[in-house]
């Protein structure tokens, strides 16, 4: 396998079930969005966690660093939601031998008009050709994510 994407859930994976509720995250939605790709890559996709990253908790980080360490897979993405992403790019930072692209966005991939295609497709190239390290994927570029916040106000990620 030449690459492994582990899904976490976040914005990317929510959906909407019916006209009485809210967004919700469902099924990993990279498998459709792959699909649809026609991709000549060998990849294989993990699901692991079905969570808003506001939600995830330092045991997630460690299972979700355990996988990584567990994977065959020298290349990662993992989507992730945006809220948490830096902070889980930076517990990740010192796995050694492994190129790690975290990737998120800030519209449900379902939607019509998504950042969630263009962003998943800028992970898996960024995971294929960056060295060994850790990365955010995110409005068509690639951050180290100790420099890296997410700007509420304007909707993207930025250097700081």
């Amino acid at each position: 396998m030449e690459l492994e994407i582990f899904t976490t859930g976040g914005t990317i994976d929510k959906v909407y079930f019916d006209a009485k509720s809210t967004f919700e995250v469902g099924e990993p939605q990279i498998l459709e969005v792959l699909r649809e790709a026609n991709l000549s890559l060998d990849y294989q996709v993990t699901p692991l966690l079905r969570k808003d990253s506001l939600d995830l908790t330092d045991e997630d980080r460690a299972l979700l660093r355990q996988a990584i360490l567990n994977s065959s897979a020298s290349r990662i993405v993992i989507t992730h939601g945006t809220d948490t992403m830096t902070e889980t790019a930076r517990a990740l930072a010192d796995i050694p031998g492994k190129t790690i692209v975290l990737t998120g966005a800030m519209q449900p991939a379902r939607f019509r008009f998504t950042d969630a295609v263009f962003n998943i497709a800028s992970a898996m190239m960024a995971a294929q050709t960056l060295p060994e390290g850790v990365y955010i994927a995110m409005n068509g570029k690639a951050f180290d994510p100790a420099k890296t916040r997410k700007n509420v106000e304007l909707n993207r990620f930025e250097e700081i």
